[in-house]
């Protein structure tokens, strides 16, 4: 990806091309540092994302002149977000170039881990720091979840958003595998916002909103316009990971996770059910602290759509760890 322009999200926006655990392909970071560090010293969260789109359509996208990294940073976090190999501006699998069938999948848990490793090695060494948070979307749980259970001293405080759960596998059922690539459209992004939402409810995202989404989201793959339809080229593996844990098999074992955890989930989201959220409360059985909270009108893809606000006001308040009650944005 070094020959690709990488657009600045805020011109006070820095990036960063990483070594990989490998050394052989390179990592993405973006950092947005805050105007207002607390008075002890700088505080950083490291934002992983899901298994379809990268940090720029996520915590850094804005609505309206405002994302989650905006909110963040008025809270007096330096906020770093990492693209995962084969996702945004981080280099792709060769794998990636050959027929999606050619390979098993791309970015399993245990390879993700140890991308999120080396990235957590390079902020904590450039920023001086010895530990800080994450927050983690959806399949982006597991990899962060493991990631703390192998290093409890690197991680102060863990936001799962929508996180992902086991679940007992049907019966006769056989393990989940795939390609090593998919393609995911537009529409199967539009098709996420809906399904969840109530029949007889409005919308959770506005047209305007979606469509400046939307192609930003295609700006992410070079080659997404050349496809019909339009799609972009992602590493399967984190959507295999999903269904495996669906079948009994969850990429980590939340017992391992020391440091205090916020389930933060919608009400409408169709992935993690209140099932699954109580299941994963008490698995995290050596968490220091716990708090489950779900808002109302809210999908597994909330922090994009008009209940984000209270999302992102409920993730800063549990990072600062005290009694604020609301985080201005």
């Amino acid at each position: 990806m070094s020959d690709i322009e990488i657009p600045q999200m805020d011109d006070r926006e820095e990036h960063f091309l990483v070594p990989g655990p490998t050394g052989d392909l390179r990592l993405f970071l973006r950092l947005l540092k805050s105007e207002t560090p607390p008075a002890e010293g700088r505080r950083s969260v490291l934002y992983v994302h899901g298994a379809t789109f990268p940090s720029a359509l996520s915590i850094a996208h804005r609505f309206d002149g405002c994302s989650w990294r905006d909110a963040l940073c008025k809270a007096g976090f330096d906020v770093w977000a990492l693209d995962f190999y084969g996702f945004g501006y981080s280099e792709r699998y060769p794998e990636m170039d050959a027929p999606a069938d050619a390979n098993p999948p791309l970015c399993l848990g245990g390879e993700a881990a140890a991308q999120l490793a080396a990235a957590v090695r390079f902020i904590l060494e450039h920023q001086g720091l010895v530990s800080l948070s994450l927050i983690a979307h959806s399949w982006g749980s597991m990899v962060a979840g493991r990631f703390a259970g192998d290093h409890p001293a690197l991680i102060d405080r863990l936001v799962f958003f929508a996180p992902i759960a086991r679940r007992d596998p049907p019966r006769y059922s056989t393990r989940p595998t795939g390609p090593a690539w998919r393609l995911v459209s537009v529409e199967d992004q539009s098709a996420r916002f809906m399904e969840d939402v109530p029949p007889d409810e409005s919308p959770v995202l506005t047209r305007i909103h979606f469509d400046d989404w939307g192609r930003r989201y295609l700006d992410s793959d070079p080659k997404s316009r050349t496809r019909d339809p339009a799609a972009v080229k992602t590493p399967s593996g984190p959507f295999i990971e999903i269904l495996c844990a669906w079948h009994g098999e969850l990429g980590y074992d939340p017992s391992r996770v020391l440091a205090p955890v916020a389930i933060l989930r919608g009400a409408w989201d169709g992935l993690v059910t209140d099932a699954d959220a109580r299941w994963l409360f008490d698995a995290l059985s050596r968490s220091s602290m716990k708090r489950d909270i779900e808002i109302s009108r809210g999908t597994h893809l909330m922090h994009l759509e008009t209940m984000r606000l209270a999302l992102w006001r409920e993730s800063a308040t549990f990072l600062v760890g005290g009694d604020v009650a609301i985080v201005p944005l």
